[in-house]
C-alpha cells in the first residue's frame, strides 16, 4: 500500500459541519465501533443531531428500543429483517441473526418472533416498524414465502400501532410494491436505502412514500439513484447512512457512521441543483414528519 493511501479500517475524517441540522434516518449503532455517546457526539459536531436506530432481529430490536429510551437524540424502529424470516422458519442459526434461530423453526417460531416485534412496536420511543420488506439478493426461491408472510405481518403491526413502515427492498421492487398495494400501506412509509430508478421514484411519489438516500448515491455506478433523486419530490426525500455500510465516496470501503451524513447531503444537493442549506432544511423537516417525532 502506498505511504499516503488511507487505512481501509480507519474512520474517515470529520466533514465540514452542516449549517442546518439534519437527521440520519437509518443507522445501526449496534454494529459500529465505539460507544453510543461517542457516535452521537461526533454526529452532532457536524450537524447530525438525530438518528433513527433500526432493528433487524429480536436482539437488535430490543437494543434499539432500550437505546432510544435512554437518549433523546435516538429514535427506534423494530423488525425482523427480510433475511431473518426464512432463517427462523427453516431453523438456520447462521447468517444475519445474532441470537440464533429458534428451534425447531417453522411458522410457529416466526409467529412467536413477530409477537415480540408487535410488543416492542407499542413502545413510545419506537417510531417505526422496519426494516422489513423483501430481499431476493441473498434469499432464493425457498425463502420468498417466509419473507412475504413476515412483510405482510409487519405492515399490519405498523398500521395497528400507527407507526412508520421502513422498507428494505433489494432486487424485489415489483413484489414490494405489489404487497404494499395489496395490504394497504401505512400512512407513513419509507423506502430505506432507495434502490430503484426514476420510473419507480415516480410510482413511490404518487403513493406518498418517502425515499431515503444513502451513501451509494455517490457511487460512480449509481446513476439510477441520482436519476431517481432528481425526480423525487423534495418533500419525500430523506438521507441516511445505513452505517456501518454504504460509506459515501471518497471514503467508500471504510467504516460508515452518522457523522458522515454531510458528505451525502452535499452530493444530493449537487444532484438536485439546490443550496445545501435548503436541502438540509427539507431533510430535517421530512425526517421528523416521516417518523412522527
Amino acid at each position: 500500500m502506498p505511504a499516503n493511501a488511507p487505512d481501509k479500517n480507519a474512520a474517515p475524517p470529520l466533514p465540514e459541519p452542516l449549517r442546518v441540522p439534519v437527521a440520519d434516518s437509518h443507522t445501526h449503532l449496534d454494529m459500529q465501533s465505539g460507544t453510543v455517546e461517542e457516535a452521537l457526539a461526533k454526529a452532532a459536531s457536524v450537524g447530525v443531531t438525530t438518528v433513527v436506530q433500526v432493528g433487524c432481529d429480536l436482539k437488535g430490536s430490543r437494543w434499539a428500543a432500550d437505546t432510544a429510551a435512554a437518549y433523546d437524540a435516538v429514535h427506534a424502529t423494530v423488525a425482523l429483517h427480510p433475511n431473518e424470516a426464512p432463517r427462523i422458519v427453516h431453523g438456520d442459526p447462521d447468517g444475519w441473526s445474532r441470537q440464533g434461530a429458534r428451534e425447531p423453526g417453522g411458522d410457529a417460531a416466526l409467529d412467536e418472533a413477530l409477537a415480540e416485534i408487535d410488543r416492542l412496536a407499542a413502545l413510545p420511543q419506537v417510531k417505526g416498524v422496519g426494516e422489513t420488506g423483501l430481499d431476493y439478493f441473498r434469499t432464493g426461491e425457498e425463502g420468498k414465502e417466509a419473507q412475504e408472510r413476515s412483510f405482510r405481518a409487519h405492515i399490519e403491526i405498523a398500521k395497528r400501532h400507527g407507526k412508520t413502515l421502513v422498507i428494505h427492498d433489494r432486487d424485489a421492487h415489483a413484489d414490494v410494491l405489489r404487497v404494499l398495494k395489496e395490504e394497504g400501506a401505512p400512512e407513513r412509509t419509507v423506502f430505506h436505502c432507495y434502490s430503484g430508478d426514476a420510473e419507480m421514484a415516480e410510482i413511490c411519489a404518487s403513493a406518498g412514500y418517502y425515499m431515503s438516500f444513502a451513501g451509494n448515491v455517490t457511487f460512480k455506478n449509481a446513476q439510477n439513484l441520482r436519476d431517481a433523486l432528481a425526480v423525487a419530490p423534495l418533500e419525500l426525500v430523506l438521507v441516511e447512512t445505513d452505517a456501518p455500510f454504504l460509506t459515501p465516496a471518497p471514503h467508500r470501503g471504510r467504516p460508515n457512521a452518522p457523522y458522515l451524513v454531510p458528505v451525502t447531503v452535499r452530493a444530493m444537493a449537487a444532484v438536485r441543483g439546490i443550496d445545501e442549506d435548503a436541502l438540509a432544511t427539507a431533510l430535517g423537516a421530512n425526517t421528523a414528519r416521516a417518523f412522527g417525532y
